[in-house]
């Protein structure tokens, strides 16, 4: 069976640096921090009080409050990001067939937010179960997909892909291969998150996860730095329009790029930390190269899973020397996290989209709030650090990996 080809045909952000695709890739090529004091609630107890919030983001600017206090606001950064990206692609939806349009999402927790509020709420109450009857379609991970789909009428498969913080790069392959079979003709992919919440926040702190750098939260997110100490919590949403190659065509959409392969592997050593000889790693960006079917000295940059942790940051750099042997050190590696912080579930959409500008601009986005060298790390790599560089890329890849070992990468291609 001849595999179809899957480009990418519009795009969405909703991001710590940027709401919307232009904004986002202002503050990416320009170094920008998203991190800042956390103002959703009070921090005075917290361990670390500061986060890659969204900036500016009104829900009622999207929704009518009534539709707003329907959905937690994973569900809304979803709907949001998937309607830009739509917009973008230029598709008439009266004429595609709808039961060709899929969407598959990725949400490592889902509805957070709202679990916390109605379990607070009973907490404080005298014993009767007062829930909201929105709770449980709130909070939900696979509500976001089921939203987006019923806004459009989109018929085709519809899910929710839930990998730790591989989960939207899970949903962008998934999609990928339905396209690739010819059961659908596109497919609304991506990812979307909001925990940064009491919960999520206490969550993270209580693993030792997150940085506490509470004097300095513009700088605490440093992948590859030897003084990082861990992740700064993002939260926000990426959407990707996928398309069979002859369908975008034959409409004469614009084309970003060819999505030419997606790779998967388990770590299968610990819950939360990665193989200290990133084997796993390793697995995956091979298995990614090989269903491509491209050579490791095609890839031009890498965008690393690269959240600023002492174990994790090593583990991949070791892997990626290990896979691309001599021609790593052709390689811009970058980690665009340094800017967004982590979003979990929607880090693999947000960092596709980031890997697909960067082909279209020729332009790396650099890994800001670098300064001290880690012996750890080879010191020829070119971890594009502190300044965008320009370089012409063909081709990208794209890292995500998530609690519970699971790998997932991405590999973009710039169209013939």
């Amino acid at each position: 069976m001849q595999l179809k080809r899957v480009v990418v045909t519009g795009l969405g952000a909703l991001t710590p640096i940027g709401n919307n695709i232009k904004t986002y890739w202002d503050g990416l090529k320009n170094g920008k921090s998203g991190s800042a004091p956390i103002t959703y609630y009070d921090t005075e107890k917290f361990k670390t009080k500061f986060a890659c919030e969204l900036k500016d983001f009104d829900p009622l600017n999207f929704f009518d409050r009534k539709e707003a206090r329907k959905l937690d606001r994973f569900a809304q950064y979803a709907l949001v990001s998937s309607d830009e990206a739509i917009l973008d692609s230029g598709l008439d939806l009266d004429k595609v067939d709808k039961f060709k349009v899929g969407v598959v999402w990725g949400a490592g927790i889902g509805g957070l937010e709202t679990f916390q509020t109605e379990v607070l709420n009973f907490a404080a109450g005298d014993g009767t179960p007062r829930f909201n009857p929105f709770f449980i379609p709130k909070m939900i991970a696979d509500i976001a997909p089921g939203n987006i789909s019923i806004k459009y009428g989109f018929m085709g498969p519809n899910y929710t892909t839930v990998s730790a913080c591989a989960s939207s790069a899970n949903a962008m392959i998934n999609a990928l291969n339905y396209i690739r079979l010819g059961h659908c003709n596109i497919v609304v992919t991506g990812g979307s998150e909001a925990a940064v919440t009491i919960a999520g926040m206490g969550g993270f702190n209580a693993m030792h996860a997150l940085s506490t750098r509470n004097e300095s939260p513009e700088t605490a997110s440093r992948p590859f730095d030897a003084t990082r100490d861990g992740f700064v919590l993002g939260e926000g949403a990426g959407a990707l329009i996928l398309e069979e190659y002859e369908h975008a065509k034959a409409r004469g959409a614009k084309i970003y790029a060819e999505v030419v392969g997606g790779g998967l592997s388990s770590d299968a050593y610990h819950m939360t930390a990665p193989h200290p000889d990133g084997i796993g790693v390793v697995k995956v960006m091979e298995n990614c190269l090989e269903n491509a079917g491209l050579k490791a000295s095609d890839v031009d940059a890498i965008n690393t899973h690269g959240t600023s942790t002492p174990l994790g940051d090593v583990a991949e750099l070791k892997a990626i020397s290990k896979v691309f042997g001599e021609h790593a050190t052709n390689i811009n590696i970058n980690s665009t996290k340094s800017m967004t912080g982590h979003l979990l579930g929607a880090a693999g959409a947000i960092e596709a989209i980031a890997s697909i500008l960067a082909m279209q601009h020729s332009l790396v986005p650099p890994t800001i709030n670098h300064s001290v060298v880690d012996e750890n790390i080879d010191p020829s790599l070119n971890l594009t650090l502190n300044k965008a560089q320009e370089r012409e890329v063909n081709v990208a890849m794209s890292n995500t990996f998530g609690f519970g070992g699971h790998n997932a990468c991405v590999l973009f291609k710039k169209i013939d």
